[in-house]
């Protein structure tokens, strides 16, 4: 994916501010950032005047939930958060909460109290079981102008399905990949879970939900989650040229490695160049 060998000071989230506008921020999501980290961050993109970062928000929100989160919680998770907000770089904060967070009275006032304390911020909220796909469910995200996350997985039983849903000013997509075998296989390694490389024709009704959402929301960001061995960027490349409708400058490691599926969507440019597509940002991948 990076240059090899890699040039004297090479910054691979410079790098990819070249192509991408946006990256969304994974280890929030195991560890509150550091202030400072989040500071550089923001720097780094400075090439790129229309990057913003998504960031993942602290599991201790999410996904641990036995007990009451603290107003120590809520300071640590927003050390990353308001650096990248002050410097206008955070474009979305990500509630992802997993396929056993069922929609009951119980979740919903879960899911009340953490937006509650996190409302300064543009958030959007990804569920994955199809419990929460009801018309006062989209309603009350709309009411509390909370993007709605349509996402691609494998599905199972009760998985909530594609959509192309906007229920505030920030539109959202997540591409999970669709690795059946190692989804819910609790031995499974994140890499294993994420190892799946699209075709063009399974992207193709990604693109038109991207563009519905494009029409009912301000600003749009379309993440390929399937990032074991960069699948995610030659999948974003592909994304960003069937939005456009022409080839993409694409990072060439990415391009030698997997040319054959991005033949006609990618094309190799000596300097890098920052795409926008319209309102609607790709892909993301995780910073260092």
């Amino acid at each position: 994916m990076y240059p090899r060998p890699r040039p004297r000071g090479f910054d691979p989230l410079a790098y990819l501010a070249d192509y991408f506008d946006t990256i969304e921020i994974n280890s929030t999501f195991y560890r509150p950032a550091a202030q400072e980290s989040a500071e550089s961050w923001a720097q780094r993109v400075g090439g790129n005047p229309t990057f913003r970062f998504t960031a993942k928000l602290w599991r201790r929100f999410t996904h641990e939930r036995d007990e009451a989160f603290t107003r120590a919680d809520v300071a640590a998770a927003r050390t990353a958060l308001d650096p990248l907000a002050d410097a206008g770089r955070l474009g979305a904060v990500l509630l992802q909460f997993p396929w056993s967070f069922r929609r009951d009275d119980e979740s919903r006032l879960w899911l009340d109290d953490v937006t509650r304390v996190f409302r300064k911020f543009p958030l959007v909220l990804e569920v994955r079981h199809e419990s929460w796909n009801v018309p006062e469910f989209y309603q009350e995200l709309s009411e509390g102008g909370i993007g709605f996350v349509n996402i691609d997985q494998p599905r199972f039983k009760h998985s909530i399905g594609p959509s192309a849903t906007a229920t505030s000013r920030v539109g959202y997509v997540r591409i999970h990949g669709r690795n059946y075998a190692d989804w819910f296989r609790k031995d499974a390694s994140v890499e294993k879970r994420y190892d799946y490389l699209y075709t063009g024709q399974e992207l193709e009704p990604w693109v038109e939900r991207i563009q519905v959402v494009t029409e009912e929301a301000e600003d749009v960001y379309v993440v390929t989650n399937n990032h074991y061995k960069g699948k995610g960027i030659a999948n974003a490349v592909m994304l960003q040229a069937q939005l456009a409708g022409r080839p993409m400058p694409a990072p060439p490691g990415v391009v030698a490695t997997y040319a054959k599926t991005l033949a006609g969507y990618a094309e190799m440019a000596d300097e890098p160049i920052a795409s926008v597509t319209g309102r609607t940002r790709t892909p993301a991948l995780r910073p260092a």
